[in-house]
């Protein structure tokens, strides 16, 4: 029977319940026998449907077989070629389906983008991993993930992971580039430590305690971190501590009892200046002495410190009082001052004393001046003002400029502070002063108005007991020299007693108190053998007009 109902095969009847008259023929069998044939041809129709269901079949299975071949060609194909496999990952990014060049330019850009948190104190920096000498391998990261799923592993890997594995990335780490770094940090985060000093409270003086600073031990943190490298790129994060660094110097006890025996006194300064013949003081209290103190270690006692006193600071000093007491136009030489006063504290060496001196001066000619009138105003013999200014000419413009030399030229000698000579052109007068109070007062003599005697300052040079003076044909008694008109020439204007001349003759007796020579200053005899005798080299002579 068919699925439709129908019977497949020869239907047979079954024979009646009366027998047959023995008598009938087979006639019967063959009439129903006749009937067999029409069953035939459906019989024949079924069998050909059931060969056209299962060639539809077999299409199927074919078709299907071919699809999976093709599939396994692809994946064939894809599993040797310069593709990475799906699902393979690394630094957080999708390399599946990237050739090894792309997967290398994506990982570099990747790596490129992170940053580390560097802490160092209370200072956060962001730094890329490659400022921190951590590097890299972009080959050798591409080919991990190239190989990932193409080994019997690797596809194990992939079917537990469920197609995702990430792939660690490959990097090297430099410690030089590492160290360069850190070093720019540790400038900028480190405080330096400061020694233990001194201050003076009521002139004594007091320790004051030293404060440790910070610093980066660079080395140390290169170190650390080539040996945690791996989880500084994990956290994103690199913590530096900073190192207590103690202070050189804590114990200033030794020091201290030695610094305030310096302290005991305060130690004057003495200032003189022998053109204007002006004295100054600085003193030099325990206060000052005490911002000058420097302390060292002893080499060959660690425990001990040291003293001395800091040059830089003593100069500053005497700079700072130059200029409150001076000053732009005069000063004090620094290379006779300052090793002078170092040793006055340190040592308790002799008292100081140190000259003030005039600089060189810039001047403007004004209207109806000379060379000759302007060396009478700034007190200097006009050759010396023509030497300091060479091809100067008599002739000068209203508005030039020109050089004046330092009045000190005209002082050489170290002067004598307590003796000074004061010359009165106007009034014909010669004052001797002796610590500030007048020894003589004599009537004088000056130059005539052909030989005029130069207003300045001067000091004694020379002492001749006879001098002579070829120009003139003069002998001049207990002759003093006190300056040269001509810069160079041997010759100079001085006091002298009454001259004379072819070896008798005695001149200008009866002219004293009016102008009469060729620029010296004449006095009695008497007195000149006086003044001779008082006034040793040195001494100042100030010639006012």
């Amino acid at each position: 029977m068919l699925p439709d109902g129908r019977y497949l095969g020869t239907m047979h009847s079954m024979p009646p319940t009366t027998s047959p008259s023995p008598t009938t023929p087979p006639t019967t069998a063959s009439t129903t026998a006749s009937t067999v044939p029409p069953a035939t041809p459906r019989t024949v129709r079924r069998t050909r449907k059931r060969r056209s269901a299962g060639s539809v079949v077999l299409s199927l299975s074919a078709a299907l077989l071919m699809l999976v071949l093709l599939a396994l060609g692809a994946l064939a194909l894809f599993y040797f070629s310069d593709f990475t496999l799906p699902g393979v990952q690394a630094l957080g990014l999708e390399l599946g389906g990237k050739t090894t060049v792309q997967a290398a330019d994506a990982l570099l850009a990747g790596w490129q983008s992170q940053t580390i948190a560097v802490t160092a104190g209370s200072r956060t920096w962001q730094a890329p991993p490659n400022q921190l000498g951590l590097v890299l391998d972009t080959d050798a990261t591409v080919r991990q993930a190239h190989a990932q799923g193409r080994s019997p592993e690797g596809l194990a890997q992939l079917w537990q992971t469920r197609g995702r594995v990430s792939v660690a990335p490959v990097w090297n780490f430099d410690p030089l580039v590492a160290e360069t770094f850190l070093r720019t940090l540790a400038a900028e985060v480190g405080t330096p430590a400061q020694d233990a000093g001194l201050r003076v409270v009521d002139g004594r003086v007091e320790e004051t305690p030293g404060v440790p600073g910070r610093a980066l031990d660079v080395q140390a943190s290169v170190d650390w971190l080539q040996g945690h490298a791996s989880q500084v790129l994990q956290d994103r994060r690199l913590n530096l501590p900073l190192a207590v660094v103690p202070p050189a110097i804590n114990d200033l006890t030794p020091a201290i009892a030695q610094a305030n025996q310096l302290l005991g006194a305060t130690h004057p300064v003495y200032l003189y200046d022998p053109l204007k013949d002006e004295k100054f003081t600085w003193q030099i209290t325990p206060q000052v002495i005490g911002s000058w103190l420097k302390l060292h270690l002893n080499p060959e006692d660690p425990a001990y410190l040291k003293w001395t006193l800091e040059q830089a600071n003593v100069q500053v000093f005497l700079l700072d009082r130059q200029k409150e007491t001076l000053g732009a136009a005069r000063f004090v030489k620094m290379d006779d001052a300052l090793p002078a006063v170092v040793k006055l504290v340190a040592e308790g060496g002799p008292e100081v004393r140190l000259r003030v001196y005039h600089g060189e001066q810039q001047y403007a000619v004004q209207a109806g001046e000379t060379i000759s009138s302007i060396g009478v105003k700034f007190g200097m013999p006009y050759p010396w003002i023509q030497k300091a200014n060479p091809g100067l000419g008599d002739m000068l413009q209203v508005g030039q400029k020109i050089a004046i030399p330092s009045p000190d030229v005209l002082v050489p000698l170290p002067p004598i502070e307590n003796k000074r000579i004061i010359v009165s052109i106007k009034e014909q007068n010669v004052k001797v002063l002796e610590n500030g109070a007048v020894k003589w007062n004599w009537k004088a003599s000056t130059g005539m108005d052909s030989s005029p005697t130069s207003p300045g300052v001067f000091q004694v040079r020379s002492h001749d007991l006879r001098a002579y003076a070829a120009n003139w044909d003069l002998w001049m008694p207990y002759f003093m020299g006190i300056y040269q008109p001509v810069p160079g020439n041997d010759f100079m204007n001085g006091f002298h007693g009454f001259p004379s001349r072819g070896g008798s003759q005695i001149l200008w007796t009866k002219n004293l108190g009016a102008p009469i020579t060729y620029g010296c200053i004449l006095v009695s005899t008497d007195n000149a053998i006086a003044l001779y005798k008082w006034a040793e080299e040195g001494v100042v002579v100030e010639i006012r007009q």
